[in-house]
């Protein structure tokens, strides 16, 4: 039996313990995946103005809202409720199905597609809708159904260890263990959303698959019947339960839609998963106490029993190095869970040094770094694009794949942070006021040149003189510690892993081609002037 009040009361102690961590791995889950969609509404909420030289990377070409109503309006439009469609009704509709729905989504780039196809017909617009339909359904196997499983890890360590990193959403990908869970979380959306087309059975099915994500962190060896199957004996009776759990938190889910989610952002949704977290662990250890039917699948021991360090030690001694690389290199963190007792190991190739965010950068490895973050930058601005979009359009000033803001980004950050390491809260503020300052610069000069701003952010609610919106903002602040934490210091082992010829060399290839392609920008440019 559980009490909502205890779940409740269980989590705020937690927060009041362990909030800043929980803030941090709540808002990496709403930026990277499709959940919390309401939390990124109130920096990316656009407001149509007429304007149509709108540009923004991490925007899509056409917006969920758009999307749905484009459809409707095409079907409806011999129809009497065709003047529906574009009166209130479409203002209305539009502001709750983007506050409702995430970009990145396998449906919204469906509807992108069969709008290209009747706008435009078969051809090059259609085929890169449909390359989008397939990352978006990629991206949301692979990525964001994998995140989702290790913020659930994440908060079942966190209940028992203070100190979990946050970077223990990634535990899947650092285990190397990502085909069995994605296949099981993939079975899982797909049910549910055939039971959905029943209204009632999706609701129930809803609260029978809810606790897959918690078992898979659990286990993620489980197989996909076991996974079922336990989710729905433990749910059996709490189904009811649960969803009154649920409801209980509407008055906050309501008030968070008048902050545009910035109140699901900084409290509602730590709260939410720190509940649901506590009842996971009751529902988990009512069901093993009582030897339940396949209860051994149910075998982190970890999760609940903290071991001493005298057990700790035992256990290292005991370790068998046939079941994992971890016996030379585990080490006993205070309050963090003992990695090497984990069920799942990584492969001894996947097991690397720690990373060191504050190692030294020579000049020619801050060279080599400039162009290839650039490369980075358009690759991720291409990649987003597509999927968001549909489009694969290059709306950088060079003909080739260089966005320069993104390497000039990454070397400022490595010059001027590196000894805020500690603070890494801080080091994300910065980045965004470092990328603010920098793209305002940016397009300044290119207004001052070219009569327009390379970027026109006007449409956007939370914009400053069209130059700058909080969006781009906080994506690129999270860009920037992936630079400055993992990307440089990796990157840079590698390159400096080469002989000192060999790196010279790379450097001349990259900037030959980088100043190659700007004198050929410029004389394309001069020559169409």
């Amino acid at each position: 039996m559980w009490k909502r009040k205890a779940m409740k009361k269980k989590a705020m102690v937690l927060m009041k313990k362990s909030y800043l961590s929980m803030l941090a791995v709540c808002f990496l889950i709403a930026m990277l995946t499709t959940a919390y969609s309401v939390s990124t509404t109130f920096f990316n909420l656009q407001i149509p103005s007429g304007s149509s030289d709108t540009d923004a990377a991490f925007t899509t070409a056409v917006s969920n809202s758009e999307a749905i109503l484009e459809i409707a309006d095409y079907f409806f439009k011999s129809t009497p409720f065709h003047d529906i469609f574009q009166g209130v009704f479409y203002n209305v509709s539009s502001i709750f199905i983007n506050l409702l729905s995430t970009n990145i989504s396998v449906f919204f780039a469906f509807l992108r597609a069969v709008i290209s196809l009747l706008n435009e017909g078969a051809g090059t617009t259609l085929i890169f809708s449909a390359v989008s339909i397939l990352f978006a359904f990629f991206y949301q196997i692979f990525i964001s159904n994998i995140l989702l499983v290790g913020e659930k890890r994440f908060f079942l360590e966190n209940r028992s260890y203070r100190q979990t990193p946050v970077s223990k959403i990634f535990c899947l990908y650092k285990l190397r263990y990502i085909r069995h869970p994605a296949w099981i979380m993939f079975l899982r959306s797909l049910f549910q959303n055939l039971w959905n087309i029943t209204i009632i059975g999706g609701v129930i099915k809803h609260y029978e698959y809810i606790l897959i994500p918690y078992i898979l962190a659990e286990n993620p060896k489980i197989s996909r019947k076991d996974a079922f199957f336990l989710s729905k004996q433990l749910m059996r009776r709490s189904k009811w339960k649960f969803f009154l759990l649920d409801l209980s938190f509407l008055g906050w889910q309501i008030l968070s839609l008048f902050t545009l989610g910035l109140l699901d952002l900084l409290f509602v949704n730590p709260y939410i998963t720190a509940c649901r977290t506590e009842l996971y662990a009751t529902l988990r250890r009512n069901y093993v106490l009582s030897r339940s039917p396949r209860y051994e699948q149910l075998n982190d021991s970890y999760l609940e029993h903290v071991p001493s360090d005298d057990e700790l030690l035992i256990s290292k001694a005991l370790y068998d190095d046939s079941q994992g690389p971890y016996t030379k290199i585990s080490y006993f963190a205070p309050e963090q869970y003992p990695v090497f007792l984990f069920s799942v190991q990584p492969p001894l190739k996947a097991v690397k040094s720690p990373v060191r965010a504050d190692r030294k950068y020579d000049p020619l490895s801050l060279f080599f770094l400039f162009p290839v973050f650039s490369i980075l930058g358009w690759i991720l601005e291409m990649f987003v694009r597509l999927i968001n979009g549909g489009s694969f359009e290059n709306t950088g000033a060079l003909l080739g794949p260089w966005l320069p803001v993104y390497g000039l980004y990454g070397i400022l950050i490595l010059l001027l942070f590196k000894r805020l390491l500690k603070q890494p809260v801080l080091i994300f503020v910065l980045n965004g006021v470092l990328y603010s300052v920098l793209e305002y610069i940016i397009n300044m000069a290119s207004e001052l040149i070219n009569g327009q701003p390379l970027r026109n952010y006007s449409d956007f609610l939370l914009n400053i003189d069209g130059k700058i919106y909080l969006g781009g903002t906080i994506c690129f602040a999270l860009i920037g510690c992936a630079f400055l934490y993992y990307l440089a210091p990796r990157w840079t082992d590698r390159y400096m892993k080469l002989g000192h010829s060999r790196r010279v060399l790379i450097c001349l290839i990259l900037y030959v081609l980088f100043i190659a392609d700007i004198v050929l920008s410029v004389y394309l440019r001069l020559t169409a002037a």
